[in-house]
């Protein structure tokens, strides 16, 4: 098996859990980053994240055709090629099912879910990384990993905007142009209902919710939780969460807030 640093060497299925292993015990940490086969600017935001961590070996997880050129001018060390069927020969027969928080559709969560921990089992990694993007998602395989006792550390990954807050997504790429000022209005929501944080949960989503109907946008939901989607506290760290079909995809976004302390008041 050659491997060579910072390559984006391609292994398969059985090959990759090899090397992981050999490069754990050697002492390195080995951080995995699950995508599919799509690749944008947030994806490579979570490949910088991850190089960062000292002596870090670097493995994406890549279920495209072909691998791009992109993973080996960003320096990672490896790419598990995988698809559906090799991951589960027989069909997905075991699905891991997390708790319905009525926000996303559980069983979308739960197939997702479900592969991230397959990729986790078949790689053995030291650390994952993904994006808060998918905030729910991330705290499902957070759940996961903590009632399963997985030996691995999850890292968050800040989303990654455009200049006009437009969160960068593949979903966002499939909205229309005719679309996307209804688009922006998600971003634009929860910055202005982030920014009346101070005020309590209350005064954030009647902020939020006034951009959104002025821009004709009809939400799926608009909510304030707690950073774990439980309640949110009256006073602490909390997220704002939005869905909405806008030119016929299904939309999602979030921000964290300081809920009854406001930007302002954080000292330092």
């Amino acid at each position: 098996m050659s491997f060579t640093p910072g390559q984006a060497t391609e292994f398969g299925l059985e090959q990759i859990s090899v090397l992981a292993r050999a490069m754990r015990r050697s002492g390195r940490p080995v951080v995995l980053i699950p995508l599919g086969a799509g690749l944008h600017a947030g994806h490579i935001a979570l490949v910088r994240a991850a190089r960062r961590l000292p002596r870090a070996v670097v493995l994406v997880a890549w279920s495209g055709e072909e691998v791009p050129s992109t993973f080996a001018e960003e320096g990672v060390d490896a790419v598990f090629r995988y698809t559906q069927d090799a991951l589960w020969p027989r069909g997905l027969r075991t699905l891991v099912q997390p708790v319905d928080l009525d926000l996303e559709p559980v069983e979308e969560v739960a197939r997702q879910l479900t592969l991230e921990l397959s990729l986790i089992n078949v790689v053995g990694p030291s650390d994952v990384v993904v994006g808060e993007k998918d905030y729910e998602q991330m705290r499902a395989l957070q759940a996961a990993i903590t009632d399963l006792h997985l030996p691995v550390k999850l890292h968050g990954v800040p989303t990654v905007r455009m200049p006009d807050g437009l969160a960068v997504s593949l979903r966002n790429s499939a909205v229309a142009e005719s679309a996307r000022e209804q688009a922006l209005a998600l971003s634009a929501a929860l910055t202005a209902g982030a920014h009346t944080a101070e005020h309590g949960a209350e005064t954030v989503l009647e902020v939020a919710r006034g951009v959104l109907d002025t821009a004709g946008v009809a939400v799926d939901y608009l909510e304030v939780r707690g950073l774990d989607l439980g309640d949110a506290p009256e006073t602490g760290d909390a997220r704002l969460l939005v869905s909405a079909l806008i030119g016929g995809v299904r939309l999602t976004d979030n921000v964290g807030l300081p809920l009854g302390i406001g930007f302002r008041n954080i000292e330092g």
